[in-house]
This record gives C-alpha cells, structure tokens and sequence, in this order.
C-alpha cells in the first residue's frame, strides 16, 4: 500500500474525514490502512496484530463510528481493554473521532463509581468500554444488555490474558448474540488467544503487520528517578545542561503545565503552556514562535499537542510518566526526525515507577538511567560554551578604532587580568552562579518499606485464599477508592501478600480492611523494615494460618470479595 494513502481514501464518511482532520492526523498508519477498508466493506471477523502504539484505537473505532445507529440508544459496540487507564484512553480518542454524530460513549472499570456509571448507562449509550471484571458486573445486574450488539472488540487481548483476565473474557462472550462482528487486536497471539478466537469467531481475516521499532532509532531515550518536588529543579538543569533545547515538555494537566511554563519563564527560559484552555489565536501565537525560534519550549498536554508539527526538535520531556504506553511513544516519536538525532528523558517518581516498567516492556525501547546533572557540570559546560564563543569573536572580528581607544583608557594602571574579569563577571556572574541550583536529594531504593510517601504493606490473605494479583489490586482499588497506579510491587505468595501504596491510601487501607476483620488480629499490617518482601518466611510463622478446608478460601476478606479474579549513541551521563 502507497506511504501517499490518506483517510479519504479508506472510503470513510466526509464527517469522519472531517473530525480527523480537526484532530491533526494526516496519513494512516499500517494497521489503519489496513483494517478500516476491510471493516467498512466486508461483514467479517479481523483478528489484528500489531503493537502498542500503531494506531489500533482508530483502526477499530473509526469503522465502529461509521456503522453504528445514532437514532438507535442502545449498546452497539463493547471494547474489552485490560487496564483502566487504557479503557478510559480507548473512551476518550473514540469520543474525539466521533465529530458531530449523536453518539454517546461510555467508559466502565473497577475503582470508579458504580452509581455514575449505572446512571450513565440508564440514560443509553451507543459504545462501551470497559475492563473485563466490570463489564462482567454490569452485566450480571443487568445495567449491561447486548441484545443489539454489533461489534464485540478485544484489545491487547494477551496483556488481558497475561493479567489473568481469560476466565472473565469467556464469561463476558458467552452473553453476546450470536450475529455479531468479533475484533480481537493483540501485539502477539499466544495459544490461549488462538484457542478464543477459533471458538467465538468465523473465519477471521488475519492482518498482521511486520514488528518494527516503535520509536525513532534516531532517539535516544533515557530517564531519571527523582521525588515529585525536585521535578523542576531537574528540568531546569537538564536544559542548562544543553547548549541547544528546542523541545516540548510533556505534563499530565492543565493545571500543571500553567505551572511550569510560569515556573520556567520566571526563571527566564522562553517558555509557553499549550493546553485546551487557550483560544485558537492564542495557540496559532504560541505555535508561530515556536516554529520561528524566538520561543524554546512549549509545556503542553497530549490533547494539546495533537496536530503539532514542528521540525528540528532536540528534546522532548515527560514530566510526568504518560498514562499507557502509546502517549510514550507518540511523545518520544516527535524528536528523532528528518535525519537528525533527538533525546527524549522521562521523570519517574517511586510512585510512577510501576507504570514506567510497563511502558518500558511494550515500546520494546532501550530506555537507559541517567543522572541529573550536577551543578558543577552544568557551570563546567556553561563556562567552556562562553569561552569558545568569545574565542570565536576574537579570533574573527574586525575591530573599530574606537575600540582599542577604550581598552587603552581601561587597562591603563590596571592589571587586564582584572579588568578582563570584571567584564566577565559583569556579563555572566548569572549564567555562572552556583547558587541558582538547589540540592536534588537521592530517591530511596524501591521495595523498602517507605519511599517517599510510600508505604509497604503485609496482607494476611494469599493464592490459597483465592487471591491474584489482578484480583487484589481490583478489590483494594474498589473498597478505598484509589486508582490502579496507586497499587504498586504487587507480590501474592500462597498465604500472604504485600503491595505497595501512597502512605495515605496505606492507611485508608489498613484501616478500612482491619475494621472488617473476623478475628482480633490485623488482617493488613505495615511490612516489616527488615523483610518487606516476606523472604524466608514459612507457612507455620504465618499469623491466623487457616486449613485447606477453610471455607473462606474463594473469599479474600470476610466481607466478601470481588466476582474477578540497534546500535546508536548512547545517552549522556550526565
């Protein structure tokens, strides 16, 4: 297929093309190319390979727009995603496709509230996008019918089968009409994703497209393990550091991306935020300055910059971790071009540090650690980049008369060692000052019992109880009301278990949780300093050990549980 194809040749709808042309995209991607045309046309199965970051959301969700009934309020399409923060990504990129149309969209997951949702779904909706455990709630209350669905979509269907998610898949499809349209998208297809497919599709056309790095082999890519409140400190030294940054700086709100970009210009960087809460003009303005060079660095969101184009960056940022892996990727891919080489650095936060692996595992990057560079290297290569510059100007100048004159009238009775310095100090006591960079203190080791903020827990419950780790985190996220990121070095052993959480929702967590203890003894405890991963511990130490014929062995608390279960140049150290 011609790398000149656009969406208008896909057979998409004039109100389609339109809505992804108000987002920014230009071209499609392999899997779009390829899937949409055969969705459109054909009343068949597609079985979709291909990874992370190659665009499946729209390959699937822009023939799901085309072919659902506006006038019809009912569940046509139920996209199963095997995280929350992909379900709500998935529910937020189709609502941004879906134009003009009449459409609503819903998003339904563990953790969130059940009676919004419920309300949600009263009202009528056309999509559903959800987790497989909640979607299995919904339709066991009946809040979820399928009677009128047409498009029942897996995505990365072996992430869901890798976090143990099979059983409730099967359960979810066995309550699907049987006329219906079957996608399945996965980056590998595993035999248990083999075995589903065989079972609940027909005929299935197979589109796979060929694995290829997902990020610029022009990019290098690197990050950094520092606390929330030195996030600042390390970005202003980063850019110091350079002798060029062009970049974007990548933040997760508006809220925040006002506060660096005010942060930053008040330090003197030429710096804007770029969110949705600025005017057309106002974003037209920022974008021509950047382009022109007369501003450096854009702070912006992922919606923000949607659509951006600007050439020659050097950097790009992630001042917070990106909530799935293909905002990582669409960040990064935006330096690394036209031939020239880019860095991208990504701040991770002990508490973001769980999401980062994950991101690292499926970009299938090399994404090395680095240092923040200290203040001394960054006053080193400050001083040796004004000492060339004046070399270059002394070498190559020509020089007026009225020069010379001055420094005769300057160097008379004066040492010119001094007055030399004088002049530089004059001129560069700011760039050179030590002062202007606070202490960056050192981020503890991962998996003790408290990292800034952090608090390791011992849970008195295991496998022989019923427990996985999905199954944990699901009911620790939905009795608290935390979020899944909160829920960190998840490790369930046969009779216990240990995870990791802000201190704050650790101890909502203990508290709650020991409350509803059958017996005296704390179900939930903080771990112990000296063995906060339960090393050496035997079934015989374990406090409140119960037999094998404990009825309480599907049940993980006794108030009840959940129904789910290249060669390139290596970064700098700087």
């Amino acid at each position: 297929m011609s790398d000149s194809i656009t969406f208008a040749d896909l057979g998409l709808s004039a109100q389609t093309i339109s809505a992804i042309q108000a987002k920014g995209f230009e071209t499609p991607t392999k899997i779009q190319s390829a899937c949409i045309p055969l969705l459109l046309k054909d009343q068949v199965d597609v079985i979709g390979q291909a990874q992370t970051g190659t665009g499946k959301t729209a390959a699937f969700g822009l023939p799901i727009l085309e072919i659902v009934d506006p006038s019809l309020a009912k569940v046509q399409a139920l996209i199963l995603a095997p995280t929350r923060e992909l379900a709500v990504q998935n529910s937020e990129e189709i609502n941004s496709l879906k134009g003009d149309r009449d459409l609503e969209i819903a998003s339904v997951y563990g953790g969130a509230s059940m009676e919004l949702q419920l309300r949600k779904l009263r009202r009528g909706v056309h999509v559903v996008v959800g987790t497989p455990g909640r979607v299995l709630d919904h339709l066991r209350r009946g809040s979820l019918v399928l009677d009128n669905l047409k498009f029942m979509v897996l995505d990365e269907a072996d992430e869901m089968l890798d976090m143990g998610f099979i059983d409730d898949i099967e359960e979810v499809l066995k309550q699907t009409p049987e006329q219906k349209r079957m996608l399945c998208f996965s980056a590998t297809m595993p035999p248990a994703i083999q075995k589903l497919a065989e079972q609940y599709m027909q005929k299935p056309e197979v589109v796979k497209i060929q694995e290829e790095t997902m990020t610029s082999i022009l990019t290098d890519q690197a990050y950094v393990e520092l606390r929330e409140s030195d996030k600042l400190e390390a970005l202003t030294r980063i850019i110091d550091m350079e002798e060029i940054f062009y970049g974007i700086v990548f933040c997760r709100t508006k809220v925040q991306c006002d506060e660096v970009g005010q942060k930053l210009a008040q330090r003197g960087y030429d710096a804007e935020a770029l969110h949705g809460d600025l005017s057309q003009n106002q974003r037209e303005s920022i974008l021509g300055r950047m382009r022109e060079k007369r501003l450096s660095i854009i702070v912006a969101t992922d919606v923000a910059a949607r659509g951006i184009d600007i050439s020659d960056l050097t950097h790009v940022i992630n001042y917070s971790v990106p909530e799935a892996p293909e905002a990582y990727i669409h960040r990064v891919g935006r330096t690394g071009r036209a031939g020239k080489r880019g860095m991208a650095i990504t701040f991770v936060t002990p508490r973001e540090y769980k999401r980062f692996a994950f991101i690292k595992r499926i970009a299938k990057s090399d994404i090395e650690k680095i240092a923040i560079p200290e203040a001394g290297q960054i006053i080193k290569a400050k001083r040796e980049r004004i000492l060339a510059s004046l070399t270059e100007i002394i070498e190559n100048s020509e020089i007026n008369a009225q020069y010379p004159k001055m420094a005769n009238t300057l160097l008379h009775d004066r040492d010119a060692k001094h007055v030399l310095s004088a002049v530089l100090q004059h001129f560069y006591a700011d760039q050179l000052d030590y002062d202007k960079y606070r202490e960056i203190a050192p981020t503890r080791e991962r998996g003790g019992r408290e990292e800034d903020g952090m608090t390791r827990l011992f849970i008195a419950r295991g496998r022989r109880d019923g427990l996985d780790k999905r199954l944990l985190v699901d009911y620790l996220i939905e009795r608290v009301g935390a979020q899944d990121r909160d829920i960190q070095n998840v490790s369930v052993q046969d009779e216990f278990s240990f995870v990791t959480a802000p201190t704050e929702i650790a101890d909502q967590i203990m508290e709650t949780f020991n409350a509803i203890s059958p017996t005296d003894k704390p179900i939930i405890t903080r771990a112990k300093p000296d063995n906060p991963n339960g090393k050496n511990l035997t079934r015989g130490r374990i406090e409140g050990k119960r037999g094998r014929g404990d009825d309480r062995r599907n049940r993980p608390y006794s108030s009840g549980g959940s129904s789910r279960g290249s060669s390139r140049r290596r970064p700098p150290r700087y």
